[in-house]
């Protein structure tokens, strides 16, 4: 089956939802205009058929009413489809946008951002126009929280089989990834909710742990409407009337001191709430056929139950005990019903059936976040791949490997080939012809394919690694910390993992750019000597070809690639295409001419 033409698929979408959106508005125009013919009607016929026969009157205008609550729900069903189509379309609007290369309108993450991280600040994980950001389509909190810590750790191989399958599954579902989009737009669920929610969860019931609240719950109401119905037919006295009020006032008012407290920290959810159930209904639908979209749909439904239904239940409860916030209501529901008790052991009756199940909803729902980002990741870059994880480590084999952020009009790709551990690739080349491009186009893949997710390529097999970097170094004035000493902590990172044992991948770029060129020297050689012996695999791109020299000392582990500038005058021209063996062309002399800086011409050749 040919894959889908995202371009063209937004494009039906978007003339799809513009047309139902007029069909909606007309209606709504349609609909006001037979609820006034409606209240027109019932003043007309009140006013001629009461004359003939008040019962007929009656009954007409009684049937007019229902038709008009009929029409009133309508209207609001209506408004509720309006403003889902219209996210319907925003959502098509930012998805033909990030088509375009235009995607900051998405959150980038930066909450999730960590201090320190073998490559998260290299690799531009989070922030302004970074992998994050591209990625992203989580509709909740706990979402992008969970989509981060996808990019921040290497899943098992098993996890990034069945997530694989997973998006595979949901890419050829693009409707149901705008719904959720459109849903999430309505309702965000925060991480506060998911906090709150499980500190209420985990704290003792209050009022149900009153054995008699049984019993009185039901025989106090009875009671008390006892009372007014006996006292209006004139059996009771108003005194009575009034003590019974009374007692049932300090009643109230002393029980609503522990109530509102409760309320008051999960009546802000209700909206939210909503918006869970609502996602959670459709990921309850569908038939899924992937083991891990089938797992998530199993802690949502248990025991024929659905999550959704339960949600809603609670978003009942949660919105009748809102009622006490309501003064013309509140007073008669408490005196008479003992309401906000009623709600409260509904409330805790709910929270002792249910456990823990809404923190597996919401982590549910942030699983489902992270996938649909990369669903929609591999909807719309139809010709990316999915990586095969070899066994062996260490094995890395990869055509057309392009940087996911750079447009693919100005994309340049390239590949790899490393078959063993133990390897080191030494790129040469000179400024900006793409050595730190071609690091960062390996890394960001590399934590793409250990993520999950497809992966810039048009072959990309790796094996199970895990990632460490040291491209972006900066000084830290907090910590007083220099370029070079921050550098000095980042390779040691290095080389803790390579004595350890781990199965990393290394990305070097520019190593010990902080010290003279001797010492960087003899360094960079000690370090790729130790890593060598460590049986640990590197890609290290450096500007000191007296360092590919090297490459003749250890000719079965280190290999020799460039990237290649031509130089016309002061002309210069970039393939960026790898290429095997030593850079013999720099361009930094000629740089330095064009900003202004007289070279001597004999020091250029020399």
């Amino acid at each position: 089956m040919p894959a889908m033409n995202p371009s063209a698929y937004y494009q039906q979408q978007q003339e799809k939802y513009s047309r139902e959106l007029d069909q909606c508005r007309k209606r709504k125009t349609g609909l006001g205009v037979i609820r006034f013919g409606n209240i027109a009607l019932l003043i007309l016929i009140m006013y001629f058929s009461w004359q003939v026969s008040p019962l007929l009157a009656m009954v007409l205008a009684f049937l007019l009413l229902l038709l008009f609550g009929w029409l009133v729900k309508r209207d609001i069903d209506n408004n509720h489809r309006i403003d889902h189509i219209q996210r319907l379309l925003d959502a098509v609007t930012q998805e033909t946008l990030a088509l375009g290369g235009k995607y900051n309108q998405f959150p980038g993450g930066l909450p999730w951002k960590p201090a320190q991280h073998r490559y998260a600040e290299d690799l531009d994980l989070f922030g302004q126009f970074s992998l994050f950001q591209f990625l992203n389509r989580a509709g909740s909190e706990p979402g992008e929280k969970k989509l981060a810590e996808w990019l921040l750790s290497p899943a098992s191989g098993s996890e990034i089989s069945r997530r694989n399958e997973a998006v595979k599954e949901l890419a050829s579902l693009p409707n149901t990834l705008l719904e959720h989009r459109a849903f999430s737009m309505e309702n965000r669920i925060s991480i506060q909710t998911e906090t709150r929610l499980g500190q209420w969860l985990g704290e003792p019931a209050v009022f149900s742990g009153f054995a008699h609240w049984k019993w009185i719950r039901y025989v106090f109401p009875v009671w008390m409407v006892s009372v007014l119905v006996f006292y209006i037919a004139g059996i009771l006295s108003l005194p009575y009337l009034i003590y019974s009020l009374l007692f049932s006032g300090v009643i109230s008012y002393q029980l609503n001191k522990s109530v509102a407290p409760i309320h008051n920290s999960l009546s802000f959810m209700v909206g939210e709430l909503n918006g869970l159930s609502k996602r959670l209904t459709l990921i309850e639908q569908p038939h899924f056929q992937s083991e891990e979209l089938k797992n998530i749909q199993g802690k949502l439904v248990k025991n024929n139950q659905k999550g959704s239904e339960k949600i809603s239940k609670l978003e009942q409860i949660l919105s009748r005990l809102d009622l006490r916030y309501n003064m013309v209501l509140s007073a008669p529901l408490n005196l008479f019903l003992l309401w906000n008790i009623q709600q409260m052991l509904n409330l805790e009756k709910w929270k002792k059936d249910i456990a823990d199940e809404p923190i597996q909803w919401i982590d549910s729902l942030a699983t489902m976040d992270a996938l649909n980002s990369f669903a929609t990741l591999s909807f719309n870059q139809p010709d990316w791949v999915f990586p095969v994880i070899n066994n062996q480590y260490f094995y890395f084999s990869g055509r057309e490997i392009g940087h996911p952020l750079i447009p693919e009009e100005k994309r340049i790709n390239n590949s790899v080939n490393i078959t063993s551990k133990g390897q080191i690739m030494l790129i040469t080349g000179s400024n900006m012809a793409g050595k730190s491009t071609y690091l960062r186009s390996i890394g960001v893949n590399t934590v793409l394919a250990m993520a999950g997710a497809p992966v810039c390529a048009r072959q990309f097999e790796i094996s199970h690694v895990h990632l460490i970097s040291s491209m972006r170094i900066a000084d830290n004035l907090e910590e007083s910390t220099s370029t070079f000493y921050a550098e000095l902590k980042k390779l040691k990172q290095v080389i803790d993992a390579a004595n350890r044992g781990e199965k990393i991948l290394v990305l070097l770029d520019e190593i010990l750019r902080g010290t003279n060129s001797h010492d960087r020297h003899i360094g960079s050689k000690a370090l790729i000597r130790q890593l060598i012996q460590n049986q640990v695999v590197a890609i290290v791109a450096t500007h000191d070809l007296a360092l590919a020299d090297y490459a003749q000392q250890f000719p079965s582990h280190i290999t020799n690639y460039y990237f290649d500038v031509s130089v016309n005058g002061e002309d210069l021209r970039f393939d960026y295409k790898l290429k095997t063996g030593i850079c013999n062309s720099m361009n930094a002399s000629v740089m330095m001419k064009k900003i202004g800086i007289n070279l001597d011409d004999s020091e250029v050749s020399g």
